[in-house]
């Protein structure tokens, strides 16, 4: 049977007035620690992949298939996801997540530190896997972690540091990337790097490698609790215990339906990724047959969207006592949806760029407060099992947009062609209907529909809580639902 430690509500621990500086803007000592360790990854995330990219460009350019090796091995990032997803939320709700955490880090070190050696497209892959599968580990295990850390008035701000230290830290990798070329020819000029090959991308693999023992020395210093299963298991108990996992798995997506508030984050999310990823593969085409601002406009573009996104998040740090999380989430979900229609809407770059960052301000909030309503209506014994369900849905919806985009841009555009002309007037003036516009106007209708699907389930789940507290007006324990706590490592 597991080691169930009692999940200790963080409400009752809430940061005293008097608290220095740090504390009262990150929750807890811990938590700062845990936002330096997601820094430092991060930080080591962007330069590794910069340099897989370039590995694999060099690679794939000797056999011939220089494009494809750079597809294959981003493909390779995202299948383990849907094979070994559901299986990482089990694993993590079962091992102590500190230990899962601090080997994942020590396994991605290895591995990024032998991949200077790879000469092969087939090493290459492997490596990708075998690193997607322990970040697969990682980051449930931090997500489940965070609401032991920090109070949960404090949660908001979490989640926006933790966005701040996830896509934050880009633009500070790759000028790192760039400042290696530099020392790459230093080094060569002192007659080392040819001898070492220490070129610029070994040089960002053995710093992306340092990163990751660095965050599994920080790992090791944090107070994060977790269930424990004994790791001596005789041939009969494999069975039972594979029986069981492959039963909490499938209780992990039962709990993800009968909740409505992680209903609501869940399909919310997964809908609006089906609508907000088209703008990844569309907005570039968007920019430059629309819009006619090249790929100069396409920049603007992703400039705006992420200082909406970071302005957005910062807002409902600075705001969290004040907000109800759920109205955030489906209000912005709405909004960001809108907008969206708007930017794809315009004629000009500079209100298809205003649009654009607003709509980050939407987005930002969406994602703060979704993770926000995950970490406090999930009991612990659940939580990795629903981040890692999470994470496979992310995926998934990513994938299925970044593929669909294009082709559904190419259909409509045929048939606004064949049907309409290409425009249509209105009110006099001459609207152009290519095909990306109309594409971009069914993802935002699909957030929009988003906002109304996670809207039903949260009102569903108020409904419910109303019914139960007439039923039962005695106040009882916990107001999670699900399965209580020890029951499923049982």
């Amino acid at each position: 049977m597991a080691d169930v430690r009692p999940d200790p509500d963080p409400a009752d621990d809430p940061v005293p007035a008097e608290a220095d500086r740090l504390t009262r803007v990150f929750g807890s000592r811990q938590f700062f620690r845990l936002w330096i360790v997601q820094v430092t990854s991060a930080t080591g995330d962007w330069l590794g992949f910069s340099a897989i990219i370039v590995l694999a460009a060099r690679v794939g350019g000797s056999a011939g298939v220089g494009a494809g090796a750079v597809s294959l091995v981003l493909a390779a990032r995202i299948v383990p996801g849907f094979l070994f997803g559901p299986l990482a939320g089990v694993l993590v709700d079962r091992w102590d997540r500190k230990r899962v955490m601090i080997a994942c880090d020590l396994g991605r070190a290895t591995v990024v530190a032998l991949l200077p050696f790879v000469r092969g497209l087939g090493g290459l892959v492997l490596a990708s896997l075998a690193l997607e599968a322990l970040t697969l580990l990682w980051s449930p295990a931090k997500e489940a972690s965070v609401p032991k850390l920090v109070p949960a008035s404090h949660l908001a701000s979490a989640n926006s540091l933790s966005l701040l230290a996830a896509y934050g830290t880009f633009p500070f990798a790759a000028l790192l990337f760039a400042i290696l070329a530099g020392v790459s020819s230093w080094l060569g000029g002192l007659g080392v790097s040819h001898s070492l090959s220490l070129d610029q991308m070994a040089l960002a693999f053995y710093v992306d490698s340092l990163t990751f023992v660095a965050s599994a020395a920080l790992v090791s210093r944090l107070d994060i609790g977790g269930r424990r299963v004994s790791a001596h298991a005789d041939a009969s108990d494999l069975r039972r215990r594979a029986t069981r996992a492959l039963h909490e798995v499938r209780e992990g997506w039962h709990y993800i339906f009968i909740n409505h508030t992680v209903r609501a984050v869940n399909l919310g999310l997964a809908m609006a990724l089906i609508g907000g990823g088209m703008l990844i593969p569309l907005g570039a085409v968007y920019s430059t047959d629309v819009l006619h601002a090249g790929a100069a406009g396409y920049g603007v573009f992703t400039t705006a969207l992420g200082f909406g996104v970071a302005l957005g998040a910062l807002g409902v740090a600075l705001l969290q006592r004040r907000l109800p999380m759920e109205r955030v989430f489906t209000t912005c979900l709405l909004l960001a949806g809108s907008l969206l229609f708007v930017a794809a809407s315009a004629g000009t770059l500079g209100v298809a760029t205003v649009a654009v960052g607003l709509m980050g301000v939407a987005v930002g909030p969406v994602y703060v407060s979704g993770f926000v309503l995950l970490q406090q209506e999930v009991a612990d014994d659940l939580r990795g099992r629903v981040f890692s369900s999470l994470n496979l849905l992310v995926r998934s919806c990513v994938l299925l947009s970044m593929v669909l985009g294009p082709l559904v841009a190419a259909l409509l555009g045929g048939l606004s062609q064949g049907w309409l002309g290409g425009s249509v007037e209105v009110l006099g003036v001459e609207v152009g209907l290519p095909g990306v516009r109309l594409a971009l106007w069914l993802a935002a209708l699909i957030i929009v529909g988003a906002g109304v699907v996670a809207l039903h389930s949260v009102r569903a789940g108020q409904r419910s809580r109303a019914f139960h507290a007439r039923r039962h007006p005695s106040p009882l324990p916990s107001t999670r639902l699900g399965p209580p706590r020890g029951e499923l490592g049982a």
